[in-house]
């Protein structure tokens, strides 16, 4: 029995032209699809009509995973690759499987032996890191740090020393309305020589990269960040 591809399909970070953001062929192929599985539908049904697709999108079938979806759901989301349908996984912003619960179903549809295909698209995390002169050699991220003041100094005091010990670039992100608080937090905790980098808004009019040691922030003026999509990265 011959089984659909899983297409992985990046979407744009923010309200910017397809067009500007993805390859051709990535919209072409997204264009002819008629099932996917997206972490947030609505976002998804948006991204879908911006194409547009090919197919009257009220007969596009989009079923969802995200924290929410049960393990025990997801054999399900196989159903239509087994028919030998094609399938495109859609991610909230940027690229689907990275950061992103997508990465679950593409782990089954390799123990099913079905293919799977990663597209170009935006990625913050690699275009932060990029953008940032930080290593690009040796990094990890780390999602979100904790919320509370003394086990967030324990983590960014953790990720600092590994940094210095590995020669690492550290990454994580935070809540948009938490961006304040975390620089604050970095220039506090860290050592004046460590190198702190936000990315704000990537792909977008409004993008902004910074990177300063933490020295420099100290008497800098601060950014606005408030509310923005954005990536920490930190190098000591």
């Amino acid at each position: 029995m011959t089984t659909g591809t899983l297409y992985l399909i990046p979407v744009p970070l923010g309200p910017a032209p397809v067009d500007a953001v993805l390859p051709a062929s990535v919209i072409e192929t997204a264009r002819r699809l008629t099932c996917f599985v997206a972490e947030n539908a609505k976002s998804a049904r948006a991204f879908l009509k911006s194409l547009p697709t090919k197919t009257p999108l009220q007969q596009i079938a989009i079923q969802e995973l995200n924290e929410h979806t049960p393990g025990k759901a997801l054999p399900d989301l196989l159903a239509p690759l087994l028919s030998g349908h094609d399938v495109g996984l859609i991610s909230e912003a940027g690229c689907p499987a990275i950061a992103d619960p997508g990465a679950a179903l593409v782990a089954l549809a390799h123990e099913a032996d079905i293919p799977v295909v990663p597209f170009v698209g935006p990625s913050s995390i690699l275009l932060a890191l990029m953008g940032s002169g930080l290593s690009g050699q040796n990094f990890s991220f780390h999602g979100y740090l904790p919320t509370k003041d003394e086990p967030r100094r324990r983590k960014i005091q953790e990720l600092e020393r590994e940094s210095r010990k590995e020669q690492r670039t550290q990454l994580f992100i935070e809540t948009p309305y938490r961006n304040r608080q975390m620089l604050q937090a970095l220039i506090d905790i860290c050592a004046p020589g460590t190198r702190v980098c936000i990315a704000s808004n990537l792909t977008l009019p409004t993008e902004r990269i910074l990177t300063r040691t933490t020295r420099d922030w100290k008497t800098a003026a601060f950014p606005d960040i408030e509310k923005q999509p954005t990536v920490f990265l930190l190098q000591a």
